[in-house]
């Protein structure tokens, strides 16, 4: 391209652009956006949303001194665009490449790695607050925040917090009446009037020029004009609410108009207190099947593009495993009318369309409200309701003291379905699901499951629904496997042998169960007889099966795509040491201690020595180690 963005090396370039040069800017990255879309999945309406809004901070502010949080993060691609990033932007989201998200390690104009939505206005504060502190009260901070994060409770703690003290912190309220899917609840209501208003900081001043021409006696008069003044206010703008919080509040602007952006911002880049402009945008603008159906385009397949026509590439038939579990509990919801389901905002991520729409009283979408879907779902257990929490993993987190206090303390039947547990892939270390089993370990009460395969997923479904207490189970984002057999019952606690070893056992917990049976068919080619034990329970474990493995076999392998620090190897070596067992032949396979990057889940797998290769050798390696030789194992078996 031999354009405009081509010649953008930082921002300091932007400066010397004419209006008219920006806008052909904008053009040409959103031509940009599509064109690296087109190539892998990656996410696309949210960019194309924000391109004039990235433009006029850049324009605007000098964020290699000042300060800029961008919520979520996955609206990052038009910010990356305009630091230095352009000539890397075909590797986002591959292997070593750019990350889909903010981040630091890329370039200091990312202060955060975000991936998680509304902590932008607490951080931004912070930023403001030790800036002020440390006595560099120059520097401005910025922090942009989507609609959908809004209802999210710690943006009303940040709010909150950030008015009473009076800092100068500006927040952008990108507004596009989404999240990932539509948004929902009253305060999508509250925004959509403020959508029918007219601009308001031109509302005060025309409220104050006619109050100031109508003669005011006695104190009488003078409140019934203040409250009418107020209620004019309230009845005619979308701002009321941010203003009682003490924030200045601007809007609509329009956030398309690049001139417009330049002028607010220009002009409010001095300005005293917290501020918020309201700007309303479009997901998916200047592309017209993106704004046609921003859902489908928030992260869609790789494409073709004519134009603005679009040809999907062919892609894998295979189901996911969020296909097997959303079908699970549709079938569950169908046939319980007290079963629910509740999402925070990813009705479109774990594939409940069909429920929403087929049964929607049993439906609940809480928006990005993590913690208030826990609780909610404890109320409605606490009455009979059997309510199903489908959620990522990494979102799960969110929500830790409502598991805590309102689920696991109450012992009350809550089901949770958490999907993209373990790798996720290339969004990366934000939103892999690695600590699901250590955080819900460490909760009395909690039966803690992950299916081997997708014939174990609507078995544990059907389970954790009739368990008397709160019952979780982990599946990872991939294609869904089976292996050939006719599963067993999940009963509590219970482990699913699949096949006993005289040398070696390799226990699994979780989906990495048929590259685990591959692995014992491999080492018994070769002489090394090694059974397979489908974990199934984390919690409570099955600890004769474990106990014995440890006891008869000379190695152990355990299996898990989870972290090791507390995870499922964990539990098992907790076991043989209560037991007083040795534990040196006990080999642990799962995700090290660190945060793992963004990758396909494949490779990442590989990387971790967690794929069918990786865990061949780690188990021939222990196999070894202990003394195991094939030729002599061959000719003792014979013997005995």
């Amino acid at each position: 391209m031999n354009g405009i963005l081509s010649r953008i090396e930082s921002p300091k370039d932007l400066r010397s652009l004419s209006l008219d040069e920006l806008k052909l800017l904008a053009d040409e990255m959103r031509d940009e956006l599509c064109r690296v879309v087109s190539l892998r999945s990656a996410h696309f309406a949210s960019n194309l949303g924000v391109v004039e809004l990235a433009i006029a901070l850049h324009r605007v502010f000098d964020f290699s001194q000042d300060r800029l949080i961008w919520d979520t993060g996955h609206q990052i691609y038009p910010h990356k665009l305009l630091t230095g990033r352009y000539p890397q932007i075909n590797s986002i989201r591959t292997k070593g490449g750019l990350m889909g998200y903010p981040n630091p390690a890329e370039s200091p104009f990312d202060l955060f790695m975000t991936g998680h939505a509304g902590c932008s206005i607490s951080t931004a504060l912070g930023l403001k607050t030790g800036d002020d502190l440390l006595d560099r009260p120059k520097r401005k901070t910025v922090a942009v925040i989507g609609d959908g994060a809004l209802p999210s409770g710690i943006v009303f703690e940040a709010l909150n917090n950030a008015g009473g003290l009076e800092k100068n912190l500006l927040v952008i309220l990108n507004d596009n009446k989404m999240s990932i899917c539509p948004r929902v609840g009253a305060l999508a209501r509250y925004l959509d009037r403020a959508r029918m208003t007219p601009f308001y900081e031109g509302l005060k001043r025309e409220i104050h020029r006619v109050l100031s021409r109508v003669p005011l006696v006695g104190e009488h008069m003078e409140r019934v004009l203040i409250q009418w003044k107020e209620g004019v206010k309230a009845s005619l703008h979308g701002g009321m609410l941010f203003e009682e919080l003490g924030w200045r509040y601007i809007g609509p602007v329009d956030g398309h108009d690049l001139n417009m952006l330049l002028k607010y911002l220009g002009e409010l880049k001095d300005a005293e207190g917290p501020i918020l402009i309201h700007a309303f945008t479009e997901k998916g603008h200047g592309f017209r099947p993106a704004c046609e159906d921003p859902v489908k385009f928030h992260a869609p397949a790789p494409f073709e593009r004519n134009g603005d026509a679009i040809v999907p590439l062919a892609r894998g038939s295979s189901k996911a495993y969020t296909d097997i579990a959303s079908t699970a509990i549709y079938h569950q919801l169908k046939c319980d009318p007290k079963a629910v389901v509740i999402t925070a905002a990813m009705c479109e991520g774990n594939k409940l369309q069909k429920v929403r729409d087929d049964l929607p009283r049993q439906f609940f979408d809480t928006g990005i409200c993590e913690s208030h879907a826990v609780a909610f779902a404890a109320g409605l257990a606490k009455v009979g309701v059997r309510p199903i929490v489908s959620i990522y993993s990494t979102f799960l987190q969110r929500a830790y003291d409502q598991l805590f206090q309102e689920v696991a303390l109450q012992n009350l039947p809550v089901a949770f379905c958490l999907d993209r547990a373990g790798l996720t892939g290339p969004d990366g270390p934000t939103h892999h699901g690695c600590f699901d089993t250590v955080y819900l370990r460490s909760l009395p009460n909690f039966i803690i499951m992950a299916p081997g395969d997708e014939f174990d997923l609507p078995l544990m479904l059907d389970f954790a629904l009739h368990a008397s207490g709160p019952a979780s189970l982990r599946y990872p984002k991939g294609k869904a496997e089976r292996v050939d057999r006719t599963p067993a019952p999940v009963e509590l606690g219970q482990a699913e042998v699949l096949e006993w070893g005289h040398d070696g056992m390799i226990i699994v917990y979780g989906s990495l169960l048929p590259s685990c049976v591959k692995v014992a068919a491999r080492l018994r080619g070769e002489g090394i007889d090694v059974g397979v034990v489908n974990a199934r329970f984390a919690k409570p474990l099955d600890t004769a099966t474990v106990l014995r493995a440890v006891e008869q076999c000379s190695f152990v392998v355990v299996v898990e795509e989870g972290t090791l620090q507390g995870g499922f190897g964990s539990a098992v070596l907790e076991v043989a040491n209560d037991a007083r067992l040795p534990t040196a032949h006990i080999r642990r396979l799962g995700l090290p201690d660190r945060f793992i990057e963004h990758a396909e889940r494949d490779e990442l797998l590989a990387d971790c020595g967690l794929d069918e290769n990786g865990i061949y050798t780690q188990a021939r390696e222990l196999a070894s180690s202990v003394g195991i030789d094939q030729s002599s194992l061959i000719q003792n078996r014979h013997v005995g």
